[in-house]
């Protein structure tokens, strides 16, 4: 029976016995060797004039179902744990991961044939709306916290300060510079409270800048409150905290 083929078609050995097993619709784990292996000489002879290169590669293969065809004629052998073993079984193996490479190509192929059909715009947001920070609310974020919750909430924040700490480096010496000490913030607070009647905890914050500076400023008013020589005074939930020397 004359088989046609075109050389081009074959990426190799492997992708021919696929196209003749598919061919023949035969089962890839029982194939026909006699059957297969008569037709793919019929193709090595039609690549008398290819590339000796690419031949060389159809040749081996060529070389192997000649193998396969004279041990299925042989008692078959038996392998260590008394089974027999079939010729085919190495070439069915190497059929099978080709089989699975090609589909993956192909489904890769396909993936990359769809992205060139994709596009994207790039980012024209304007600097000042990719840089815009939501302002911050104080009154609603301090909404409903007294000046218990606030001291509760800082000594909480500085317990987790101090967890984190490492216990061998933290004895290490470190020079920094004090920009402003709890004794001085206290002095300038009282020298405040001379001058100010009465006056807000919001208004007192507001008169520092920096997260240093507010700490301080926070610890020192609760020294002041501590030591009875302020009187802090809230007199509606939510409403502001009223600072007026004792």
């Amino acid at each position: 029976m004359a088989l046609e083929v075109k050389l081009e078609a074959f990426e190799g050995p492997l992708d021919l016995l696929l196209h003749l097993i598919d061919k023949n619709k035969v089962d890839i784990y029982d194939i026909p060797i006699s059957l297969i292996t008569a037709q793919y000489m019929e193709y090595l002879n039609a690549m008398r004039q290819a590339d000796l290169e690419i031949m060389s590669e159809f040749l081996v293969m060529a070389a192997t179902l000649l193998d396969i065809k004279c041990r299925m004629l042989l008692p078959r052998e038996v392998n260590e744990e008394g089974e027999e073993e079939d010729p085919r079984s190495e070439l069915v193996q190497q059929l099978l991961e080709y089989k699975i490479y090609k589909y993956m190509s192909q489904e890769l192929k396909s993936m990359e044939m769809d992205a060139g059909k994709s596009c994207y715009k790039g980012n024209t947001m304007p600097k000042e709306l990719l840089e815009y920070e939501e302002p911050v609310d104080y009154d609603e974020l301090l909404k409903g916290l007294s000046l218990k919750d606030l001291e509760k909430i800082f000594q909480e924040t500085m317990k987790r300060v101090e967890d984190r700490k490492d216990p061998i480096r933290s004895k290490f010496g470190k020079i920094e510079k004090e920009e402003v000490s709890l004794e001085k913030r206290t002095e300038e607070l009282l020298i405040y409270s001379k001058e100010h009647k009465s006056f807000s905890f919001k208004e007192l914050l507001g008169l520092y800048e920096g997260k240093l500076q507010l700490v301080v400023t926070f610890l020192a008013v609760l020294e002041l409150v501590r030591s009875e020589n302020w009187k802090a005074v809230q007199e509606e939930d939510n409403g502001e905290i009223m600072i007026s020397a004792a």
